[in-house]
């Protein structure tokens, strides 16, 4: 078997990292430098930054990653790179770099769509994972349930309307003084906390007549699986604000484990609903928010009720990182599905838009 190796490239966020993949599964290095603790300072990523620092990162945090792997860049197959969505001017760094590594050493080329990323990030240490199956991806800036088909094409089911979920963690972590990030933090106050001292929302969105053809191409109407968290999120807002006027004490850790156990509630009995509905007995978990320990719990004790397997990657894959990208690639260079030069970064990619490319024999 000729041996693939996928140098990827992940710039998307506040994360500057740089991975080899061999044959589509294992992962040879998958080095990250995080500006977290740069971020934290503002309260939340500031863009312009996290631009500037990427530009700074980019070419040791490569050089890093092909040392870790043995690997060189005449024994690379491909380089593959995010190319949306994201922060654009992050975006702009990842792409320019693997343009520039793809055409220098006459390498194809392939874009990686971020959550697509995230999605493969299961396959990493579940190498026996294989469509069709039903994966929930949660992050700062998504919230999708999907399914996963034989070919690799996504059918959505359902997506926020408002708010993703870890944005609302973020936002939720602020208005209670945790700060930034907010996941981590609300997750490690709720232990503390009580999850049914306050009764906060959950929320339940009708069908608005939709097919699910239409509904992937971008259909604004409302389905049964998708997700809405902004009203939750002022739900606690609200909560706080009349505690205050009222001069009566609240406890940050009983809104914390409050809040996350609607939140999580409303994950879990979406994604059974639509197990249910479609048949499905393979679920996964993707995106940063899987990582929260809390909700892997309710996860496996819902997919043992309900006969599902259950798939979710370790927390160093759920955040965002290069070797979920490399995973993600493989598929592509099998295919011979490689971008063209003239890829770019592409800040609001719908998630199950055909990434511009080339068929190319090679």
């Amino acid at each position: 078997m000729e041996d693939i190796r996928i140098l990827a490239i992940e710039s998307s966020c506040d994360e500057t990292a740089a991975a080899v993949v061999r044959n589509g599964r294992e992962v040879l290095s998958n080095v990250i430098s995080s500006q977290i603790r740069l971020h934290t300072l503002y309260g939340g990523v500031v863009p312009e930054i996290a631009s500037r620092k990427h530009i700074e990162k980019i070419d040791p945090v490569i050089r890093m990653a092909l040392e870790e792997a043995g690997t060189s860049l005449e024994e690379l197959s491909a380089v593959a790179v995010t190319c949306g969505p994201g922060l654009v001017g992050a975006l702009l760094v990842g792409v320019a770099e693997a343009k520039a590594i793809a055409y220098a050493r006459k390498l194809p080329l392939i874009g990686v769509h971020h959550i697509e990323g995230h999605i493969a990030a299961n396959y990493i240490e579940h190498p026996e994972l294989e469509p069709p199956f039903l994966c929930e991806v949660i992050s700062g800036g998504h919230t999708h349930l999907v399914i996963v088909q034989k070919d690799g094409e996504l059918e959505i089911l359902g997506r926020t309307r408002d708010d993703a979920a870890g944005e609302a963690f973020d936002k939720v972590a602020r208005a209670i003084g945790l700060g930034y990030p907010g996941g981590p933090k609300i997750e490690k106050a709720a232990q503390k906390g009580d999850p049914e001292a306050i009764r906060f929302p959950r929320t339940h969105i009708r069908e608005a007549g939709r097919d699910s053809h239409n509904y992937a191409r971008g259909s604004q109407k409302t389905g049964p699986y998708d997700f809405s968290f902004s009203g939750l999120k002022s739900a606690v807002l609200n909560y706080l604000n009349t505690c205050r006027m009222a001069g009566t004490d609240w406890k940050q850790e009983d809104v914390a484990a409050s809040f996350q156990a609607a939140v999580i509630e409303d994950l879990v009995e979406t994604a059974m609903r639509a197990a249910r509905r479609y048949d499905i007995h393979k679920f996964a978990i993707a995106g940063g928010v899987a990582s929260n320990g809390t909700l892997r719990r309710a996860m496996q004790k819902a997919c043992e009720e309900n006969g599902l397997t259950f798939y979710y990657p370790s927390p160093i894959f759920c955040t965002d990182n290069a070797a979920m990208i490399g995973v993600a690639a493989f598929e592509a260079y099998r295919q011979k599905r490689f971008s063209g030069w003239d890829l770019n970064a592409v800040p609001n990619l719908p998630l199950g838009e055909k990434i511009l490319c080339q068929k190319i024999q090679r």
